[in-house]
């Protein structure tokens, strides 16, 4: 009995502690959101985590982003705010730790209570364009981030209309996001993503300007293209075919000039792309008015994070085709911020170049603060000069005022940061090696930030040759042999590097011949002397498969080692015996009688062997033609061979 009742208290305390562990919140980082309200005026601040601080990194601080529930938002640390109408409101919070090695903390959502209006609503016109896609936060690899898509109603009537927004790239194998929550304000509903409705109508009015052509900026060409479309068909086809996903919503009674702001919130995935350096997208689309065709283009791009760090250095170049890699224009973004107390004037990068690209073909594309191009003579204006020396590229802004984070007054993080956008292209003749490059970022006579490295790869590449020879064996009679084949190793091998061949070979040869002497007795007790001579003759189709690691000294000469195994898939022999019977054991006597006896036999996958093989080549060892030869060692008699052989490797 006592031990029954242990037992039953036992299982009541592991339940009962088991229990207890599941409601614990398992939160160690938080930032708490602290309001203080007169009647529909709140203010809001941020109580957030002590910050640690990336030893050698500027300091460190919070960036923060406010969902104030009523479909407004700020970026202010402690932003006031008006609420319209009475009701409870969801307030969120995003705080993110900039030079700060910890994640950045969660923030649960605060319910605020309005009860009263107290202090007038006074709509305020924000948005400069009709159609924009924000974001609070570059993208790392499992954490949340927010997307922004605002838009607003610029003719003068009333409109319904759809907004579309695309994500995860098809270019990349997994997924980048994982779209886990939508909040609208202005009753947009949700549309199946099967239902892409189009009016084939197109509106031209001073109103809205539509495009004369059909043609999509592709997401590497532009970070937001705002050039207004009519053909929606095409372009959501266009999309299809760049995103796995899409989200589809359709928003009605818009007046003139309302603003409105639709929230998305994205988790990125652990598989997301891992190379920091990574340029990823989003696309977003606007039809404002369901009647017509007519539409806007946002395409935004994102670089891929492991900490939130304001400079940084990216590129589109992150894994390329090697083989039509001749053909592209590399893309890379510099990014900075000045964290001082006062302005900076000057702002120098010092960007590495690798030897693979073509520093005479830098184009800069786009830059922040906005200036012009700086001319060969000292100017007293704003501008960007570039220099180079043997390894790097510098981007100088000159004559700027580029605010910093610390400084007073400023309220707007976005102030205060810059970049630099410039292309490249590659030399003309390049190995495939990964790079890395990185920039040194000088604020005025400061000293200098160093960014992340920005990588690029190739994707291995498949070269396929077409392979034709003979094969020469000394050791075998009236040996006939011929080959022809592929082979498969990576597109333009630099150095080293693996190649796998599959040769079909026919085969022709005589075995040695085979003669026996002897004497026979017949029934009567005459002895006779009886010759038997055996030839033996092959006719094969073998399958040869080498295996081997190559190196390239030049362009031009290659050697090679490895393993071949080799199986008949057909074996025909025709075997011939001849008798001849002596009437005596003399060299002169007469044969009396003759027989011939011929068998043929077929075999299937046969004569498994193994083979060591030492190659040379001369030609164009990397891609092109060749002539090469090749020494087989076998362990069995009769098989060392020589082969010659051409090549083409495409």
């Amino acid at each position: 009995m006592n031990k029954q009742l242990f037992f039953i208290c036992f299982l009541f305390f592991c339940t009962y502690t088991y229990g207890q562990r599941i409601v614990t919140d398992t939160i160690t980082r938080t930032a708490t959101i602290n309001h203080t309200a007169n009647g529909n005026q709140v203010v809001f601040t941020p109580e957030t985590p002590i910050l640690n601080q990336i030893a050698g990194a500027p300091k460190a601080f919070y960036t923060h982003f406010w969902e104030f529930g009523d479909g407004n938002y700020s970026t202010e640390e402690n932003p006031k705010h008006i609420y319209k109408n009475k009701g409870e409101y969801n307030v969120k919070l995003w705080a993110t730790n900039n030079y700060d090695t910890g994640k950045p903390p969660t923030t649960r959502p605060k319910k605020v209570a309005i009860t009263n209006v107290t202090t007038e609503y006074e709509e305020i016109a924000s948005m400069d364009e009709d159609f924009i896609l924000k974001r609070n936060r570059e993208p790392v690899p499992d954490q949340e981030m927010v997307v922004v898509l605002s838009y607003k109603n610029i003719k003068d009537y009333v409109t319904n209309g759809k907004l579309y927004l695309f994500y995860n790239e098809l270019k990349y194998k997994a997924n980048n996001f994982e779209l886990i929550e939508t909040r609208t304000h202005h009753n947009e509903n949700k549309v199946s993503t099967d239902e892409f409705a189009f009016t084939y109508n197109i509106e031209n009015t001073k109103t809205y300007l539509a495009s004369s052509t059909n043609e999509l900026v592709k997401t590497s060409e532009a970070i937001q293209d705002s050039t207004e479309k009519t053909n929606l068909p095409l372009t959501i086809q266009e999309s299809k075919t760049l995103y796995k996903n899409w989200r589809l919503l359709e928003f009605g009674n818009m007046n003139p000039n309302e603003e409105r702001n639709i929230f998305f919130s994205l988790k990125t995935t652990p598989e997301m792309v891992k190379d920091t350096s990574a340029i990823i997208s989003v696309r977003g689309i606007y039809v404002p008015d369901a009647n017509y065709d007519n539409h806007k283009v946002k395409d935004m791009e994102m670089e891929i994070v492991t900490s939130h760090d304001p400079n940084k250095m990216s590129s589109n170049g992150t894994f390329m085709n090697y083989r039509l890699v001749r053909f592209k224009t590399l893309k890379y973004k510099v990014k900075f911020q000045n964290n001082g107390e006062g302005p900076a004037r000057t702002i120098r990068l010092e960007t590495d170049i690798p030897d693979m690209l073509d520093k005479s073909t830098i184009k800069v594309l786009d830059m922040y603060p906005k200036c012009d191009i700086c001319p060969k003579r000292e100017v007293l204006y704003s501008c960007l000069d570039t220099s180079f020396t043997d390894t790097q590229a510098i981007f100088t802004f000159k004559n700027i005022y580029l605010p910093g984070s610390e400084q007073k007054n400023v309220k707007e993080y976005d102030s205060t940061k810059g970049f630099v956008k410039y292309s490249i292209k590659f030399a003309k003749d390049f190995h495939k090696k990964s790079t890395k490059s990185r920039t040194a970022i000088i604020f005025d006579k400061n000293d200098p930030i160093i960014t992340n490295y920005s990588t690029t790869r190739f994707s291995p590449g498949i070269s396929i040759g077409a392979k034709v020879g003979v094969n020469s064996f000394s050791d075998l009679k009236n040996s006939d042999s011929y080959f022809f084949g592929v082979t498969i190793s990576p597109y333009k091998s630099y150095r080293w590097y693996w190649q796998i061949e599959l040769m079909n070979n026919f085969h022709k040869y005589n075995a040695d011949t085979f003669v026996n002497e002897q004497f026979v007795d017949d029934a009567q007790g005459f002895r006779y002397l009886q010759r038997t001579t055996t030839n033996v003759s092959y006719e094969n189709i073998d399958w040869d498969i080498p295996v081997l690691v190559r190196y390239n000294l030049n362009n031009y000469v290659g050697l090679g080692a490895g393993l071949q195994t080799t199986f008949s898939l057909n074996e025909k022999q025709d075997r011939t015996i001849f008798i001849e019977q002596f009437e005596s054991d003399a060299a002169d006597a007469p044969t009396f009688n003759t027989i011939t006896n011929n068998t043929n036999e077929t075999n299937s996958f046969v004569n498994l062997r193994t083979s060591v093989v030492l190659d040379a080549t001369a030609g164009f060892s990397r891609i092109g033609p060749s002539l090469g030869a090749r020494y087989v060692l076998n362990l069995e008699n009769n098989f060392n061979y020589w082969q010659f052989y051409a090549i083409w490797k495409f």
